[in-house]
């Protein structure tokens, strides 16, 4: 199983600024890099401090000229929003730029807020989404390109530059029976449950494995799943991180599933229904031995690659040296355990 590290991007209070933001997401990348982690994974949002990177293929690139070979995922680049004639070729220039290191994942957006105060209203993020990604696997595969569709009528065109390097395509899904239809069809998945429980967790890895059984003999399609985790010192360490994941999912949830209200861009926390307890048996903010046999759980479930949230607001240095006991203490237990399980 591999580990790879998102670049949470939160911002709980607004005079930090994007030059730190940033600055210390950069330190993550090339942290998470020579410690051995798989990849770096990169988020999208807007006009909110949460998840914030506005422009996903920009932070790619530039990780790029600061990293050497590890891979760059975007998590999600939510098609709705987007024309798909430009994005296209933003995509190709990201391939590039990254010398291949990237791969595309693509989702329908998640929260009503930022993507109706982009101009789509939320009940058409499905059609918007499926008929964008039609377009976009369109563009990049083919010249000259003609589209007739509820969304899009263009006469025909070809992106320029034209694909240099493979760019693998990952489809962000939660709803197992989503996700059991997009694996079969063969296409990498990114799933979470959010601050859910294992059982829901294990209904979208099942969901994955029956898809990918019932699609194309010997496909590679691979499943990410994204999950909270941070290694704890000791049980004060947990709980004092569990204590800001609570505070974390308390904005989280005001734009996923409430009401939406966002003063000058901070979201603000409203009371939840998860107790802190509950999140804490769902999430991974543990201490090593623990942590060790979850995520043991994990592989032998069939996960490929678990993306790692960390960032609850706790300081950078924190951050960092958790990271680096994560791969010390818990990565070297984990590698290649799904290879032997269903080998």
């Amino acid at each position: 199983m591999d580990f790879n590290h998102f670049l949470s991007s939160y911002l709980p209070n607004p005079v930090t600024g994007g030059i730190r933001l940033y600055a210390d997401m950069i330190e993550q990348a090339q942290h998470a890099e020579a410690l051995g982690y798989s990849g770096i994974t990169i988020p999208e949002h807007h006009l909110i401090n949460i998840l914030l990177v506005p422009s996903p293929l920009q932070l790619a690139a530039h990780l790029a000229a600061k990293t050497k070979t590890i891979e760059l995922v975007t998590s999600i680049a939510v098609l709705p929003i987007r024309d798909m004639r430009v994005f296209a070729g933003e995509v190709v220039q990201a391939s590039i730029l990254t010398e291949g290191r990237l791969v595309l994942g693509v989702g329908r957006g998640a929260f009503g807020y930022e993507v109706e105060r982009l101009g789509v209203p939320r009940g058409e993020l499905k059609p918007r989404f499926e008929e964008s990604l039609a377009v976009l696997e369109a563009l990049l595969s083919r010249e000259d390109v003609a589209w007739d569709g509820t969304y899009y009528k263009f006469d025909p065109l070809t992106v320029m530059p034209r694909p240099e390097y493979p760019i693998p395509l990952s489809l962000a899904v939660m709803a197992p029976e989503g996700i059991e239809a997009v694996a079969r069809q063969g296409y990498h998945v990114q799933t979470t449950p959010l601050g859910a429980d294992h059982a829901t967790l294990l209904a979208q890895v099942n969901a994955f494995t029956r898809g990918k059984a019932a699609g194309k003999a010997g496909a590679s399609n691979r499943l990410a799943l994204q999950r909270g985790i941070f290694l704890a010192r000791n049980a004060a360490d947990a709980h004092d991180k569990l204590t800001l994941a609570q505070d974390y999912y308390s904005r989280f949830d005001n734009v996923w599933s409430g009401p939406g209200l966002v003063d000058k861009g901070s979201i603000r926390p409203l009371p939840r229904s998860q107790s802190k307890e509950e999140l804490g048996r769902n999430l991974l903010i543990c201490t090593r031995d623990e942590m060790i046999d979850r995520l043991s759980a994990y592989a032998e479930a069939g996960i490929d690659e678990v993306i790692s949230t960390s960032n609850y607001g706790q300081s950078q240095a924190e951050t960092l040296d958790m990271m680096a006991r994560f791969a010390s203490e818990v990565m070297p237990h984990l590698k290649g355990l799904r290879q032997r399980a269903v080998a």
